[in-house]
């Protein structure tokens, strides 16, 4: 019962007969943070919906360097695995779980199915799109126009949004991120320290402003 409620609450605009062919089909699956949803390469099956916690979606090179792309949070789901189950393609980005996350596995076979069955499903898949891809343009907009202290006060601002005030990031975890140095970040932050605005922890910091 709890979570039917969950989706119905996280997901509100399917039609009642789809919340109950997700119930049946679906399987969720609990993971602790760092676990790999998606690896580059990999036969994607099904498609995730995101119950509870954040994915990060990393464009990943030959050598196994990650590039952030965007976040995955709770009543969104990954347009990657959408579009790879409905193409039957093989996935070319990285997905790993931040926090501990609750995720709704679809599998493939219902993807057509539901596409043509219910129009709800037809949006959102829709929309699912549309939102990525303007995250995806922010984050080019970003690296373009952007000074690395204005990225990472963004950075920053969308992690106490979705973990809350303490945030368990090392100083590497969040150049990697954003795509400088460890130095740079860290003498960034320890400005944003001395003005006021967050408290640096071992491994953690905290946002006070």
């Amino acid at each position: 019962m709890e979570e039917q409620y969950s989706l119905r609450q996280l997901f509100p605009e399917l039609e009642e007969e789809l919340y109950k062919e997700i119930e049946q089909h679906g399987e969720i699956r609990e993971m602790p943070a760092g676990t790999v949803l998606l690896k580059k390469g990999q036969t994607i099956r099904y498609t995730m919906l995101i119950l509870k916690g954040i994915v990060k979606l990393y464009q990943e090179d030959d050598e196994g360097n990650e590039f952030f792309m965007y976040d995955i949070e709770p009543g969104e789901a990954c347009a990657i695995s959408m579009v790879c189950t409905y193409r039957q393609e093989n996935s070319q980005v990285l997905a790993k779980a931040m926090t501990d996350v609750s995720v709704l596995i679809i599998p493939l076979e219902y993807m057509d199915e539901w596409l043509g069955k219910y129009k709800s499903w037809h949006y959102f898949v829709i929309r699912t799109w549309r939102a990525r891809y303007e995250d995806l343009l922010h984050t080019v907009n970003a690296i373009a126009f952007k000074k690395m202290d204005e990225r990472l006060e963004h950075y920053i601002k969308e992690r106490v949004r979705t973990m809350g005030r303490h945030i368990k990031l090392t100083h590497q975890e969040i150049a990697a991120d954003l795509n400088s140095s460890r130095e740079v970040i860290s003498r960034l932050m320890k400005k944003m320290e001395k003005d006021g605005w967050i408290i640096i922890h071992r491994n953690a910091f905290e946002w006070i402003r």
